[in-house]
């Protein structure tokens, strides 16, 4: 598998997708006692290493996988906080 495969297949993954809005839910809510980028960061760090490690067969892709869980996780979070910026930018009128 290339890793633009690995990356497709990582940056369509509902798992994936569910584990970090409720990362960035988390975080909205938290944020204000334990901040806002180290939890953020971490949990970036997380879901790319567990989803490799736990959900996918033994293969010698692990350190690809996780490699690109960092970036497909990292646009992910843009997408959030971007859609989080322009919510209250605009939805708080």
């Amino acid at each position: 598998m290339s890793l633009f495969d690995i990356f497709i297949s990582q940056i369509t993954d509902p798992f994936r997708i569910a584990l970090l809005v409720a990362l960035g839910l988390t975080t909205l809510r938290t944020s204000a006692v334990t901040g806002a980028v180290v939890p953020l960061a971490a949990g970036v760090v997380f879901v790319a290493v567990i989803i490799p490690t736990t959900l996918s067969p033994a293969s010698g892709q692990l350190w690809q996988a996780i490699g690109v869980g960092l970036v497909s996780n990292t646009v992910w979070l843009a997408v959030l906080l971007g859609l989080k910026a322009l919510w209250q930018r605009f939805g708080a009128r």
